[in-house]
């Protein structure tokens, strides 16, 4: 009999549903089964059936909005103003994914560019890669599962999925819809399992595509282990770097700056972590912030005044609390915040000119914390930006067009946003993280394009 794993919301522990474990055997078969679906080329599912089933589910999450925006604040966390706004950016996700279905198509090859290919004609086509395993994050516990399942599902790739065990009802629930819809149910399989089990299923030889969104340290160890022939892509997280010249507009950028440092409690891998300010300005930069901050209201998520939920996990208040207290026995000053209001949340923090060597400033915080500090130039800023070994968005407020064009430059990141926060995203630009902060690019057709491959046909004529 499978084991059952009791879901609780994070802010009071009390419970909210539960789902049922799957063992190894479970898994195996859920393989077997998708593996012999990618094998049998005759039964893939055509282009116009994955669109009928994508746009059917797109419809279902219409008519389940507040449900789901509910389900997402009660396991997740997330404040209901911020849910709701996340089951919106799902549904765009998966009408993005019937948009990309037209796009995946080949291209002529010229061959008679040499004698050796003349009297032929090549063209490519792009097929699904093989059987996709998705593990999952916590803290989109919707539109992440959108971002790795409906490409597959787009991509006509079988595709089990591995939600956080943290949040696996949002996961389960838009698989019921796929299925719902019409998408046959081996070809997407819910697999919720502790984490033993999902190594396992990962470094599985029956595999095509691995996708992953979690901690690096997961990750990359992960990755090492992947079967030969395996593709995959990691989305891993930073700590992400805003430079504030002295020609930036305060009262425009704070109100930016507070929603990228706590949107979600800071638990998001592009979340705001470090400012840079001119020495001259720091401190108003700081204190600014810091009263933004204080007039935060942190509490239930299911709450719609409440902008701050909580943590995800006792624990990790436990662990934020533990980093805050060490930045300021080693010289930060605390401005806002600075200590836990009960066991599941913190205080929205701002920490002003932190050690650099302490971990606020070299590791990626994943809550409520944002630290400021100043610089002297700022070829000094950029240095300090690109100084660690994360490297994802980043971004700068100026109102000098030089500025913007040498932070564009020599910001180390994927993207460098321009007087906006580093956590902006929409799901159709690329996505992604350099070095250690990820492997390959995210964003719904670039994840599309990684879970197909090219066939080139010649043809002698």
């Amino acid at each position: 009999m499978s084991a059952v794993l009791d879901v609780v919301n994070p802010f009071d522990q009390t419970k909210v549903g539960s789902v049922e474990l799957s063992e190894w055997d479970d898994i195996d078969a859920m393989l077997g089964v998708a593996h012999t679906l990618y094998r049998n080329r005759d039964g893939w599912l055509p282009a116009y059936k994955r669109i009928e089933i994508l746009k059917e589910t797109a419809r279902q999450m219409s008519g389940r909005a507040e449900e789901l925006a509910l389900l997402i604040a009660s396991e997740g966390g997330k404040p209901l103003i911020d849910a709701r706004v996340e089951v919106t950016r799902a549904i765009d996700g998966v009408e993005l994914c019937i948009h990309e279905i037209g796009q995946m198509s080949g291209r002529e090859i010229p061959m008679d560019l040499t004698e050796a290919g003349s009297g032929r004609i090549a063209f490519t086509q792009r097929e699904p890669i093989g059987v996709v395993v998705a593990a999952s994050a916590f803290n989109h516990p919707l539109n992440l599962i959108v971002h790795q399942v409906a490409p597959a599902v787009a991509a006509g790739c079988p595709v089990i999925v591995k939600p956080a065990l943290d949040t696996p009802l949002s996961c389960e629930a838009f698989v019921d819809m796929l299925h719902h819809a019409g998408l046959p149910k081996d070809w997407c399989s819910f697999a919720a399992c502790q984490n033993d089990v999902a190594e396992k299923m990962i470094i599985d030889p029956r595999v095509g595509f691995f996708s992953f969104i979690g901690s690096a340290r997961v990750g990359w160890m992960l990755r090492s282990k992947l079967a030969p022939g395996t593709r995959c892509a990691l989305e891993h997280g930073g700590a992400a770097p805003v430079i504030v010249d002295e020609t930036a507009d305060l009262d425009a950028v704070i109100p930016l700056l507070t929603k990228g440092s706590f949107y979600h409690s800071g638990q998001v891998c592009v979340s705001v972590q470090r400012v840079y300010a001119p020495s001259g300005m720091v401190a108003e930069v700081a204190q600014k912030l810091a009263d933004a901050a204080a007039a935060l209201k942190v509490g239930d998520a299911r709450d719609p005044n409440v902008d701050c939920g909580p943590l995800i996990r006792p624990t990790e208040v436990d662990r934020v609390e533990q980093w805050v207290d060490e930045a300021v026995q080693a010289g930060a000053t605390v401005l806002a915040g600075g200590k836990r209001l009960g066991p599941t949340t913190y205080a929205p923090t701002v920490l002003l000119n932190p050690a650099a060597e302490a971990r606020v400033s070299i590791a990626e915080i994943f809550g409520p914390v944002v630290c400021i500090y100043g610089y002297d130039t700022i070829a000094d800023a950029f240095d300090a930006a690109n100084g660690l070994d994360f490297a994802f968005q980043s971004a700068v407020f100026t109102k000098n067009l030089d500025t913007a064009m040498q932070a564009i430059q020599r910001l180390d990141a994927t993207a460098v946003m321009v007087n906006d926060h580093t956590a902006f995203r929409v799901d159709w630009m690329p996505f992604a993280g350099r070095r250690q902060s990820g492997y390959n690019t995210g964003g719904i057709g670039y994840t599309i394009h990684d879970m197909t491959q090219d066939k080139i046909a010649v043809i002698q004529l």
